[in-house]
């Protein structure tokens, strides 16, 4: 399953400052919480990706590497390890 972007699942611009990522995490993460959606597995797995995307949005670092790569900045098997080059360069 293709993952969806972080931005539209936090339902955000990709210039929104900070504060505007946790605010709308913060109203997102109260609609669809388990204990106001009992029962809802739908409402259950968008929780979730609430979570993931915040993580990586609301940390400046995560957020950088997220806008330049996508997923696949935190897929290891997308992209060759930086240990590799290293090791490739100096032989």
């Amino acid at each position: 399953m293709a993952k969806r972007d972080y931005y539209e699942i936090l339902e955000v611009t990709r210039t929104e400052e900070a504060d505007g990522i946790k605010k709308s995490y913060r109203r997102l993460a109260v609609k669809y919480h388990p204990d106001k959606n009992p029962g809802d597995k739908e409402a259950e797995e968008k929780f979730k990706e609430l979570g993931q995307a915040y993580e990586i949005l609301s940390d400046p670092q995560k957020r950088s590497a997220y806008d330049q790569f996508g997923h696949d900045a935190f897929d290891p098997r997308a992209r060759p390890q930086r240990w590799w080059r290293r090791i490739s360069r100096s032989v």
